[in-house]
């Protein structure tokens, strides 16, 4: 639902302050919801910051409306405010997958299960030609079953070139590299449940814009941007 009319919205706590958006636990006519309240940048000209937002939030409300009717894991959108910068979603049950794997009291097998499938969350992502662009183990939620959730959508898009998805996957590689050394093969784990994911889905569908990439595509680009960065770096 994309309105413009003041939401209905009691907020609760602040779960987030970013450079982008402040976000908002909160109730939704009675529902559990968050709100998303994107930050203006002063040092940008008024009338271009807010053309950027209306375009950038309205591509967010629009992805995720989509992915959702396909039955990916993530929020329902409630309500969105375009020209207040505002959107309001379902609240995920679960915690963010860097907590889960922090935590000693969760077994090895179970932080592999996440793993799992969180990467397999992601491919299904992929297989809507949709990157997240901001992937992370603080984007990603799971729930008690161990089932992931992707949150946060900010910087997503619809694409078909198979560069952006080798990104997406590059940046869970560093993070998990960088803050999980101690998930062994964390990467790796995660790749599995990735390709997985199109052994049970089966072959890719053609959407409007064409054939999004195979998996096996996306982990070779994957291959060739790790290439770059070790050249680079």
């Amino acid at each position: 639902m994309l309105t413009g009319t003041d939401m209905v919205f009691q907020p609760d706590a602040r779960l987030h302050l970013g450079a982008e958006a402040e976000v908002w636990a909160g109730l939704w006519m009675g529902r559990p919801a968050v709100r998303k309240i994107r930050r203006h940048r002063a040092w940008r000209h008024p009338d271009l910051e807010k053309r950027l937002g209306y375009r950038r939030m309205l591509s967010e409300a629009r992805i995720l409306i989509r992915i959702k009717d396909a039955g990916l894991p993530v929020p329902a959108v409630w309500d969105v405010d375009l020209e207040n910068g505002r959107i309001v979603m379902q609240q995920m049950a679960g915690k963010p997958l860097i907590e889960i794997l922090r935590d000693n009291d969760i077994s090895e097998s179970n932080k592999h299960l996440a793993l799992e499938n969180s990467g397999a969350a992601v491919r299904m992502l992929h297989r809507m030609a949709v990157t997240h662009g901001d992937l992370s183990t603080n984007n990603i939620l799971i729930d008690k079953a161990f089932d992931a959730y992707l949150i946060d959508f900010g910087l997503s898009a619809v694409e078909y070139e198979v560069e952006r998805f080798g990104i997406d996957l590059h940046v869970m590689d560093e993070i998990l590299g960088a803050s999980h050394p101690n998930i062994a093969k964390g990467i790796e784990i995660f790749l599995s449940g990735y390709v997985n994911c199109d052994n049970s889905l089966g072959p890719l569908v053609e959407l409007s814009g064409g054939m999004p990439p195979l998996a096996g595509e996306v982990l070779k680009r994957l291959d060739d941007v790790r290439s770059r960065v070790r050249y680079h770096g």
